[in-house]
């Protein structure tokens, strides 16, 4: 009988599949115009944990109509934080970490069930297929993220505005994707980058420049990253041939690099 790292029986001896030893945990806060969809494609999951940071628009209602779905509140202070809070909440093995506004595609809801992990495999990472208001794009600049690993070797920590979970072991790659397809209003975008941009800018600030990587090089010069950052997605991404969702992408994404520049002339003006 095959025994895996945990000293437990592994999970093939009793016909069990990585799905079946999988718990979704998915981070909300008002997120009711996404987390339908989102849930919609889980009730495979015997139990998904929704850690909702006092969500006071019809988040919960939603959530409540899934028997699958059990609902945990936490008052946001990182990402990182609340990550490894919602870690605590699972006791299954593997856990699939997904935004609100993340939609499993049907071809990695198949794929699921076929991994075949070794006891040295702690982790998968998924690609991104991103969609605005349903409609695919034919690229992005979302980055592949690791998405599902074994419960016991994961730990979260806050990098920049956003959060990274490091694996101890070794991370393969699924062959589908998942769709990002965020559908909250966009004023509620503008807030958000307001206060990303903030958190990036100091980060970038404090971070000795050899420790970067060549974007935030680049973003750490001000002016050219906006610029770059439009002319890569619409030309050398090819968004220009997705009608008005690429431009909209585009849009977005050097409204968020501008943002960005600004508070670095901020911080930099407020360090002289």
């Amino acid at each position: 009988m095959a025994v895996d790292d945990y000293g437990c029986v592994g999970h093939q001896a009793f016909g069990l599949t990585v799905r079946d030893q999988i718990t979704p945990l998915i981070l909300t806060f008002n997120e009711a115009p996404n987390i339908t969809r989102t849930l919609e494609n889980l009730r495979w999951a015997k139990q998904i944990v929704v850690l909702d940071s006092f969500s006071n628009d019809e988040t919960l209602a939603i959530v409540k109509t899934f028997p699958n779905a059990r609902i945990v509140q936490r008052k946001f202070d990182t990402f990182a934080a609340q990550c490894n809070f919602g870690l605590q909440e699972i006791r299954s093995e593997w856990i699939l970490s997904l935004d609100a506004d993340y939609v499993l595609s049907d071809e990695l809801n198949r794929e699921l069930p076929e991994l075949n992990p070794t006891s040295e495999d702690a982790g998968y990472r998924a690609k991104f297929t991103y969609c605005i208001h349903g409609r695919a794009l034919r690229a992005s600049l979302y980055p592949p993220r690791t998405v599902l690993y074994r419960k016991a070797r994961a730990q979260y920590r806050n990098e920049g505005h956003g959060h990274r979970v490091h694996i101890e072991g070794n991370v393969l790659s699924l062959k589908s994707r998942i769709f990002h397809d965020d559908r909250k209003p966009l004023d509620r975008w503008f807030h958000e980058q307001l206060r990303y941009a903030l958190i990036e800018a100091r980060s970038l600030t404090d971070t000795p420049r050899a420790r970067l990587n060549r974007a935030d090089r680049l973003r750490r010069r001000i002016v050219i990253a906006p610029f770059a950052v439009f002319f890569y997605t619409l030309l050398g991404k090819g968004l220009i041939f997705d009608g008005w969702p690429g431009w909209y992408y585009v849009f977005q994404r050097t409204l968020a690099e501008m943002l960005l520049s600004l508070r670095l002339m901020e911080q930099k003006w407020k360090s002289h």
